[in-house]
């Protein structure tokens, strides 16, 4: 510790404090009974004597400075050497002010959620890892086998589709990590300009249309009436594709996009969320939930919520989640969303047989 530094300590100023309080009032005092009692003899004495009341002075601000600031020194090099148990009790010591227990109270809030955020880190970290080496993983055998094994023509073109369906998963998940990060250190950037939220869902609908088959999902579009508003079309495309992805997850037999007046809703027959969209609508958590005695691996779906409520906030709106009639609803709030006067044409989706098995 430099010398400007052990002075510039809360220690060093009380003691400050506490020197100049006792000593210039006894060296007036000192200095006026001198003079009027003539009780020093000459200005060696008056010299030493006032040496004396100085350094007892300062000897009784740095021993009252050590026990009044011996709670603060105890927090301050426990933190330094690393033994603050975040999990112990905030009066722990007894002779802890109420101030200190307080600052104890916020260290340990401030360590175990720095601690959580690390599992959770960790956690999403390794289902990243497993849900970027799957697709890569069948990509490896497609090619394998594209590349050493004589196929017919049919066949051959119905490997190409899954590689290419495997590549587009894996893209996705790079989007999505790439868009959580940016969002999670900066503002999301619109270029806003009137959009058709009609054409935005059929899009997004025929995008996703295959994967919701391979699950033996129906994924319709049911907009009511015709809406519009003055959005960033790509960056909202992008997070009503995530949160049609994560109800694709958890829906059992159906998922509904809907355009109405708070915005756009995704709609399925899932259980439902296990707990607050706030909670949920994280950039790394992947922590496994239980709805309904149904045990589920979020997986990446924190990312998909997060970017969602991100998105949504920027358009000056929110991610809302309901129940309406046994079916989760996740609506992406948009404020500027208008009735246009364009009438609706039903899309291919809207037609879909009742059910699609795999």
């Amino acid at each position: 510790m430099t010398v400007r530094r052990r002075w510039n300590t809360l220690r060093a100023q009380f003691t400050l404090v506490v020197f100049l309080l006792a000593f210039i009032p006894n060296a007036a005092l000192t200095l006026s009974a001198g003079r009027s009692l003539g009780l020093f003899g000459g200005a060696v004495p008056l010299a030493l004597w006032l040496l004396l009341v100085a350094v007892l002075s300062a000897a009784v601000g740095w021993i009252l400075s050590a026990t009044m600031l011996r709670p603060l020194l105890r927090l301050e090099s426990e933190l330094e050497s690393a033994t603050f148990d975040a999990q112990a009790p905030a009066g722990a010591h007894s002779d802890d002010p109420s101030e200190i227990v307080a600052l104890r109270q916020a260290f340990s809030q401030l360590l175990r959620g720095l601690h959580t955020e690390q599992q959770r880190r960790g956690a999403f970290m390794a289902t990243l890892v497993h849900d970027l080496k799957t697709p890569l993983i069948a990509t490896g055998h497609l090619i394998r086998t594209l590349a050493h094994r004589p196929l017919p023509e049919l066949e051959r073109h119905a490997l190409g589709d899954h590689l290419l369906t495997e590549n587009q998963r894996l893209l996705g998940l790079v989007q999505q990590m790439a868009d959580a990060h940016r969002y999670e250190r900066e503002d999301v950037h619109l270029n806003r300009a009137p959009t058709d939220l009609n054409a935005l869902m059929e899009r997004v609908a025929a995008r996703l249309q295959s994967q919701a088959e391979l699950r033996g999902i129906r994924l319709t579009v049911a907009p009511q009436g015709h809406w519009d508003a003055e959005v960033d079309a790509a960056v909202l495309e992008r997070a009503l594709a995530n949160l049609t992805d994560n109800a694709l997850r958890y829906a059992r037999r159906q998922v509904t996009l809907r355009a109405g007046p708070a915005g756009l809703s995704v709609l399925d027959d899932g259980p439902g969320l296990a707990s607050s969209i706030e909670s949920l609508a994280q950039p790394f958590n992947a922590q496994p939930v239980e709805i309904a005695g149904q045990h589920y691996t979020a997986g990446t779906a924190g990312l998909g919520l997060y970017i969602v409520r991100r998105v949504a906030e920027a358009h000056g709106g929110s991610l809302l989640y309901t129940r309406e009639a046994d079916q989760t609803v996740m609506t992406l709030h948009l404020p500027s969303a208008v009735p246009s006067a364009a009438p609706h044409t039903p899309s291919p989706s809207e037609h879909i047989p009742p059910e699609v098995h795999p």
